[in-house]
Order: structure tokens, then C-alpha cells, then sequence
């Protein structure tokens, strides 16, 4: 790896239960890249992205074994506040979820006035727009409501809503799949955008999303993780013989 890691995964356990969902994986991201988490439905990508910034733990009866660490600072170590760690490590979801009581503003500084950051925040606001290419879309409609937004444009405000905060690292759960092709593309170039500012780990179901975008791929199944490097090698030449078969649609 030509950079240092910014994040690292050692020996991580998720359990819902008696139920492990995620099984002994361990795994590193370079700062600055992008990270595609692939797998069949069910093989656990969402429990382990949620396990990045302490959300799994959010569901009653969960537990989590091993470690997660960001510069070498471990989120699950005593005394770590999760708030403060869902700071540093942001979040976007499968569907857009912008708050439907906010106007576009409320929706782009909330998290800004939740933690109580301080600053300019009508540059921050314009700022962050801007990289997520929402400004000249809304900037004569910052005070509508968020729901009013497109499907594609409340995701890029989710984005927005997310960074405004200068996570570290930006989790996306399949953050284009509801979205039509036209808005998936705006996506994907945003992404590309934002690695320059951050560290990204995306879990996608569409593999060809996967190879257009990230620079490294895990691939996981039934909770293991099976394969993991450099996206061109894990879908030209695979190393594990169930990898390949993924990647090539025998199975998933």
C-alpha cells in the first residue's frame, strides 16, 4: 500500500445473539481510497460497515468482539464515547433518510448544532453543497423543506450531511440502489470526488458499481470474509476459487 492505513479492522466478531453475523475479519484501508464490500444478500456487509462506527451495537442483544481502529486509536476501547466516534466515522444509508421536519439548511447543519461545533455555518453550508454539487441546484430553496428534493438530490444531501461535520471516514450502504441511473452516475462521481477529503468504505450489490469506483474489494460470504485486494485483481484473477465464482454469477 502506497498509504498508510487509516483504518483497521483486527479480528472483529459481530453476534446478534447467539448469531454470529461477522466472523473473525480483519482488514485494512488506505487513507484516501475507496473500499467495495461485496456478498451475496445475507452475508453480513451491513453488520460489518455498522460495526465501523458503533451502530451495530445500537440493536438490542448485540455484541462485538475484536477491534476497530482509526490511526491506530481503537473505537471500541473503555471509555471511547460512540457519539464522538460517529463524528469522525459518518454514515450514509441504503435510502435517504433527510429529516422531513427541516428545511435544507436545518437538514445540511444538523449535525454541526447536535455537537455543538461552532463557525462560520453559512460557509460551511455553501462549502459543503458545493462538494456534494447540490449548491447551484438549491441555493434559492435552502430554506424548503428536504423532502421536496429529488430522490437523487436528498441523497446528495444526506452525503452533504454527513461531511459537514468533517468525518475521518465516510460509510455508504449501497447509497445508490433506489436511485435511477442518471442519479447513480452523480453518485459514483461524487464519490470519486470525496476521496480526495476522506476514506470510504461503500457496500454495493451491483459488482460493476464496485469495480467503477473503489480501489480495493472485500468480498464476504456467510459472515467470513473471503478475499480482499485491489479491485482490478479481485475481478480479473481472483485468488480464492468462490470468489471467482461470484464475480462471475455462478452464484449470489
Amino acid at each position: 500500500m502506497s498509504e498508510r492505513s487509516k483504518l483497521e479492522v483486527r479480528h472483529l466478531t459481530a453476534w446478534f445473539g447467539k448469531t454470529a453475523a461477522i466472523k473473525d475479519v480483519s482488514l485494512s484501508v488506505p487513507a484516501h481510497t475507496v473500499l467495495a464490500i461485496i456478498g451475496p444478500s445475507g452475508c453480513g456487509k451491513s453488520t460489518f460497515i455498522r460495526c465501523l462506527n458503533r451502530m451495530h451495537e445500537l440493536t438490542a442483544g448485540t455484541r462485538v468482539e475484536g477491534s476497530v481502529l482509526i490511526e491506530g486509536e481503537d473505537l471500541y476501547a473503555r471509555g471511547v464515547d460512540p457519539v464522538f466516534i460517529r463524528r469522525r466515522v459518518g454514515m450514509v444509508f441504503q435510502r435517504p433518510n433527510v429529516f422531513p421536519t427541516m428545511s435544507i439548511r436545518e437538514n445540511v447543519l444538523a449535525g454541526l448544532r447536535l455537537n455543538g461545533v461552532r463557525g462560520d455555518h453559512a460557509s460551511i453550508l455553501e462549502d459543503t453543497l458545493r462538494r456534494t454539487a447540490l449548491w447551484d441546484e438549491v441555493k434559492d430553496r435552502l430554506d424548503e423543506s428536504a423532502v421536496r428534493l429529488s430522490g437523487g438530490q436528498q441523497q446528495r444531501l444526506c452525503i452533504a450531511r454527513a461531511i459537514a461535520v468533517e468525518p475521518e471516514v465516510l460509510l455508504m450502504d449501497e447509497p445508490a440502489s433506489a436511485l435511477d441511473p442518471i442519479a447513480t452516475a452523480r453518485i459514483e462521481e461524487l464519490i470519486g470526488e470525496l476521496k480526495q477529503g476522506y476514506t470510504i468504505v461503500i457496500v454495493t450489490h451491483n459488482m460493476q458499481q464496485a469495480v467503477r469506483i473503489s480501489d480495493d474489494t472485500a468480498f464476504f460470504y456467510l459472515g467470513e470474509l473471503v478475499e480482499h485486494g485491489p479491485t482490478k485483481q479481485i475481478f480479473t484473477t481472483p485468488r480464492v476459487p468462490r470468489t471467482e465464482d461470484y464475480v462471475t454469477g455462478k452464484f449470489g
